[in-house]
């Protein structure tokens, strides 16, 4: 299978896709060795999975260079590698107090108790994408392999390269090699993997979050979905116009808007309306690209090619529509594509601009007038990923913020989920389903609960029913 260079747009890169017969061995083999793996318990696993850390920092590097070149960018790539090692021990560091399972009263039957048993699914899927390679391929892998689980990762077609490394780093601790395996493919081995486990989690669009949830539920096996989100912000005329501007913009073009968390809907109150999109524009206009050397700029090419296509249709539908493009809006093509950052005002909620999920850099600006407004318009969507509210004062944000349908709310900032790990949240409407991959639920979400209840009193006699009932 072929690869595009985001840089170039050419097909510079090719690998094999795993065969469609070879996912039910694999499974197969995986769930055998998972037995072993979740029987010699939570300490084993984090030796195992520490040494596996020390793996990866060993190749660091070079999946520092993979991400690079898959996708066209260089600090967020660096990052990214650097993060890998760093997640793999955040979820080894406070396994132990989030599997604790403690003794219980019950509260009816004075002379039971009762404990949990956390029993994990034995083999888990994730189908990661493309926006962000390895960080989104082990989000759900790394807590269910110190769950206990065994896990299969299907990455994105579009960025594959850093699997060699990867695959180096995991023959170094062979282990870990027997309970987690990574096929390689587009949508069809996916689909195939979906057939062959006992939970899958899937990052990516609703349409295809919907095709893994419909297959999923015909298995009765659970699926945590990660879909796409059409961010808005609400801008308070109390907010700080300089502070909001700079939050906006962060949030809207970090790693190109390439980020189901992105603000893609700009609401500002109307008092402070048209300072605010002057100073945005004028931000906005000093925003480079890094067409022409990859440790410079701000902006990266399209990583997916067909995504430019998508985006420069959104800006010509709003322009036809009535709206205005005060900077940016045009996709330059040097091989690889970019758009510079790009301020749209006089937007409608008719246009797809603000409607249909953009993945790009893209800012569309509407004014409104009373909080009431503003919360209807942010409203006004199939998605419920997540939004802020800026305003002068956090009160005057969280406000806001209560009564948004989504599930994260960064107030007076933007786009802070993606710098969290803490706060448990779960996304509304079609922007997802299952528990959260965040705070303790991102590894409790890969447990079935057992209960024992424990009688230790003299356990009642099918007479003393008959006897209750004649006495009543």
């Amino acid at each position: 299978m072929r690869v595009r260079n985001p840089r170039t747009g050419s097909y510079d890169y090719e690998f094999t896709p795993t065969p469609l017969g070879d996912v039910a061995a694999t499974a197969k083999r995986l769930r055998a060795n998972q037995k072993a793996w979740v029987a010699r318990g939570l300490e084993y696993r984090i030796e195992v999975l520490e040494r596996w850390a020390v793996a990866v920092t060993a190749e660091r590097d070079a999946i520092a260079d993979a991400l690079t070149i898959d996708t066209g960018r260089a600090l967020i790539s660096g990052r990214e590698a650097e993060g890998l090692p760093r997640n793999i021990r955040r979820w080894l560091g406070s396994a132990a107090d989030l599997m604790k399972t403690e003794l219980h009263q019950s509260r009816i039957l004075p002379t039971v108790t009762y404990q949990n048993q956390l029993v994990p699914y034995a083999l888990v899927g994730a189908i990661s994408p493309w926006n962000f390679p390895v960080t989104l391929s082990f989000i759900d892998a790394i807590p269910a392999l110190v769950a206990g689980s065994a896990v299969i990762l299907k990455p994105s077609e579009i960025t594959p390269r850093f699997v060699e490394p990867i695959q180096r780093s995991l023959a170094a601790v062979p282990e870990l090699a027997d309970v987690f395996a990574i096929i390689m493919g587009d949508g069809a081995i996916g689909a195939e993997l979906v057939n062959h486990v006992d939970a899958v989690c899937f990052t990516g669009s609703v349409p295809t979050g919907r095709k893994v949830g419909e297959a999923a539920a015909r298995r009765f096996i659970p699926a945590f979905l990660e879909l796409g989100g059409k961010d808005p912000v609400i801008v308070l005329d109390t907010a700080d116009i300089d502070k909001a501007t700079d939050a906006v913009l962060k949030g809207s073009l970090l790693n190109n808007g390439h980020a189901c968390l992105s603000i893609e809907r700009v609401y500002v109150q109307a008092p402070i309306y048209d300072a605010f999109v002057a100073l945005l524009t004028e931000k906005a206009a000093r925003v480079r690209t890094n067409a022409a050397n990859i440790h410079e700029g701000e902006i990266g090419p399209f990583i997916h090619g067909p995504q430019a296509d998508l985006v420069d249709a959104q800006i010509k539908d709003a322009v036809q529509k009535g709206a205005r493009v005060l900077t940016g809006g045009v996709i330059e093509d040097h091989g690889g594509k970019w758009c510079n950052a790009t301020v749209i005002v006089d937007v409608t909620h008719d246009m797809a601009i603000m409607r249909d999920e953009t993945f790009g850099p893209i800012m569309p600006v509407m004014k409104f007038d009373s909080i009431e407004e503003a919360i209807a318009l942010a409203n006004d969507t199939e998605f419920g990923l997540s939004a802020s509210v800026i305003a002068g004062t956090i009160d005057e944000a969280r406000a806001v913020g209560a009564h948004i349908d989504a599930g994260g709310i960064s107030l007076n900032d933007c786009g802070m989920t993606y710098m969290t790990f803490e706060p448990e949240k779960n996304s509304f409407k079609f922007s997802g389903m299952g528990g959260s991959r965040m705070g303790l639920a991102g590894l409790s979400r890969f447990f079935r609960k057992k209960a024992f209840i424990m009688q230790n009193g003299t356990p009642q006699s099918i007479f003393d029913f008959s006897e209750e009932h004649a006495g009543k």
